[in-house]
């Protein structure tokens, strides 16, 4: 069952167009892997799907409702049912840990007492300990910031949580350690994942695999399998061969 359906998705800025007419079904309650080269609009589409940006054309449906025909108000109903976790975690580094996590209830109001059961309920779902709780992000390794930002986003309790890089500058030991931790929130709360990712390691715990080429998709199939998958396009980009329907040059980067 679908939970995202996106038809025809177009977006251009200026001149330039970055999706090309994107069709893409995303299962609910799997996790789904957006691959391409650099440049190719992965974070555009990601944000459109969000509602962050509008497309020049197309449809985002969820859950029924096509989200490009709503209106500013209607939409932050809409950001609700989803979660951010950004390429570095984007932590504000003068804000503890309890308060980077918190930090929307904060400014709502809430004291860090009233939101500290919470805060270290969040904290054992992503396996850090409360000893963590006073730390500064310069404190933290680069898998804890990681960390501390998906506790943050699970604060809301999302039903999609979107990943945008998020194993990116981190060693291979702390890079599995992210992606069991994605795909354990995944299973344990049943969220639906959609990342995006250049580390063909993720496919060991992701559902489906789409690479998006020059502003389409040109593959959408199941992760477990990719290895086997006789598509030109998803042959050459996972084995990074020179020689095959992707072009090594794009000047394009967005």
């Amino acid at each position: 069952m679908a939970l995202i359906d996106i038809v025809d998705l177009k977006k251009r800025f200026d001149t330039h167009w970055i999706t090309k007419g994107v069709n893409l079904s995303i299962p609910k309650g799997q996790m789904t892997v957006i691959i391409g080269r650099s440049g190719e609009g992965k974070s555009v589409l990601l944000k459109q799907i969000i509602g962050l940006i509008k497309p020049t054309s197309g449809s985002i449906i969820i859950n029924g409702v096509d989200i490009t025909t709503l209106s500013d108000a209607q939409l932050e109903d809409h950001y609700k049912m989803f979660g951010y976790v950004f390429q570095f975690a984007a932590l504000l580094d003068s804000l503890t840990v309890l308060e980077n996590i918190g930090i929307t209830l904060l400014e709502k109001g809430c004291s860090k007492s009233e939101i500290l059961p919470l805060v270290k309920e969040k904290l054992a779902l992503v396996n850090l300990s409360q000893s963590t709780l006073n730390k500064y992000p310069s404190e933290l390794s680069g898998g804890m910031r990681k960390r501390v930002g998906l506790a943050r986003t699970l604060m809301t309790n999302p039903q999609v949580i979107l990943y945008d890089e998020p194993t990116t500058g981190l060693d291979p030991v702390t890079t599995r350690v992210i992606h069991e931790l994605m795909h354990d929130m995944q299973q344990k709360l049943n969220i639906t994942s959609i990342a995006i990712s250049h580390d063909t390691e993720i496919f060991n715990y992701a559902d489906n695999v789409a690479l998006l080429h020059e502003g389409t998709i040109k593959y959408f199939g199941d992760a477990k399998t990719i290895w086997e998958c006789d598509n030109p396009f998803i042959h050459q980009f996972i084995r990074g061969q020179t020689h095959g329907p992707i072009q090594s040059d794009n000047p394009n980067h967005y």
